[in-house]
């Protein structure tokens, strides 16, 4: 029993606990204040006052006794005191791991991205459902890292700003579709979005995985621009040139003269990653993109700083029943008639 009670005591605490400091208040208004005038007699008969003082009464009170609080009433104000105090009760420490890296995926939209060249099993898909299929797997293994989103074309936008909610970010790369953004490709504005995003934070060992199936053939800035920024900044920069190598295209004549109009930039690509201290990466089908992430993954290992958290839970309604209930039995008390005492 007493083992609980100190278990009890050490898992309490008191958010408000200056409140206590209230607790005397009543009492010393009670003293403080002037006493109520007693009102006079209607009627002047001096004998029927005599009598009517000497009788005993029911609930007559001494000027003594009526200087003091009714208990229940006193009751009532400490519970109440006790709630606002906002007592809460503590659980034992809960360990939890939390990442100081934070990620940006940039993911490339444009029309070249339609061409299915890619399998997953035995089916063939577009390339952009090809890497949906990786890439999502990819986050759900990044617990604990804050993960954004950009996604270009003709146009560089951020889809997902960067988030602990991993579920969120895999939603929103599977709502993409080809074409959204353009059907050209701005490599130049998508480091530069990402890396505005990524500054906006104080972490200093972000990175950037930009994965692309073209060339830069539109938007404000060069990929060799934006690299250098990004290189002045501390972003590392993986890339990632996804495409069918075999020149025999599956798909229709259209598809295969627009697909070797869109050769992927292999030397930017790989001057990108070097400048930046990242890898540069080939992807030929989509085992190799899986490959290629799983190293990443590698490379850029989770790293978590050991934290805790106590959880609480406020107990204020317990004092405060109390106070509702001692209430009741006060007017109950006030209200019930008063038995009178033998004569």
């Amino acid at each position: 029993m007493i083992e609980t009670l100190i278990q009890f005591w050490q898992h309490l605490d008191w958010l408000t606990p200056w409140l206590i400091a209230l607790a005397a208040l009543p009492w010393l208004l009670k003293r403080l204040l002037p006493p109520k005038k007693n009102q006079t007699l209607p009627l002047h008969a001096p004998h029927l006052l005599n009598q009517w003082q000497q009788a005993p009464k029911a609930g007559w009170q001494t000027p003594r006794q009526a200087n003091r609080i009714p208990p229940l009433l006193a009751l009532v104000w400490l519970c109440l005191l006790l709630a606002a105090m906002r007592p809460v009760w503590f659980l034992d420490n809960q360990p939890f791991q939390a990442s100081g890296r934070d990620m940006m995926l940039a993911v490339d939209l444009s029309g070249s991205m339609e061409k299915q060249d890619m399998r997953i099993g035995v089916d063939y898909v577009d390339r952009l459902t090809a890497v949906k299929h990786v890439v999502k797997d990819f986050i759900e293994q990044r617990q604990g890292d804050r993960m954004g989103l950009v996604v270009f074309g003709t146009q560089a936008f951020l889809q997902s700003p960067l988030t602990h909610d991993l579920a969120t970010v895999r939603t929103l790369l599977a709502e993409t579709a080809i074409g959204m953004a353009g059907n050209n490709t701005a490599i130049g504005d998508a480091i530069g979005i990402s890396l505005k995003h990524l500054q906006a934070t104080d972490q200093t060992n972000a990175v950037l995985i930009l994965l692309t199936d073209g060339s830069n053939t539109a938007g404000q800035v060069t990929p060799i621009d934006a690299a250098q920024q990004a290189e002045a900044a501390g972003l590392k920069i993986h890339t990632i040139a996804f495409g069918d190598a075999d020149p025999n295209t599956r798909g229709s004549i259209e598809e295969f003269l627009f697909s070797r109009q869109s050769n992927i930039d292999l030397q930017t690509l790989k001057t990108i990653a070097e400048n930046t201290g990242g890898e540069f990466f080939i992807a030929n089908e989509t085992e190799q993109l899986e490959s290629i992430y799983q190293t990443i993954d590698e490379l850029e290992a989770t790293e978590h700083d050991l934290n805790s958290y106590r959880l609480r839970q406020e107990l204020y309604y317990w004092p405060l029943g109390a106070a509702l209930i001692f209430s009741w039995l006060f007017a109950l008390q006030r209200l019930w008639p008063s038995v009178r005492r033998p004569e």
